[in-house]
């Protein structure tokens, strides 16, 4: 169980990528995900996955942060078009 492997990346149709990571996190983040799974699902009327909630998060903070005002003191939430990965701002906490 201790080996690393190599996160799998592949390109959808729809222009994006989607990137498979395992994350360890407390129960009462994974709580929170199904919560808000159940949210997102009372609103679309369909069954909404754990995964799905995931990524309909990011994207949500994503866009908000987009908005955010310049200026705030804030990491911006997006690299400027042409910027590489390795110029990304680097994520605090993370290993």
């Amino acid at each position: 169980m201790n080996e690393r492997v190599a996160p799998s990346m592949h390109a959808l149709p729809d222009g994006e990528a989607e990137l498979s990571v395992v994350v360890r996190i407390p129960w009462e983040d994974v709580a929170r995900l199904g919560q808000e799974a159940s949210r997102l699902a009372a609103q679309t009327g369909r069954p909404v996955t754990l995964d799905e909630a995931v990524s309909h998060r990011l994207r949500s903070v994503r866009a908000s942060a987009a908005h955010a005002r310049p200026g705030t003191g804030e990491q911006p939430a997006a690299a400027p078009a042409g910027a590489s990965v390795a110029s990304l701002p680097r994520l605090s906490g993370s290993a």
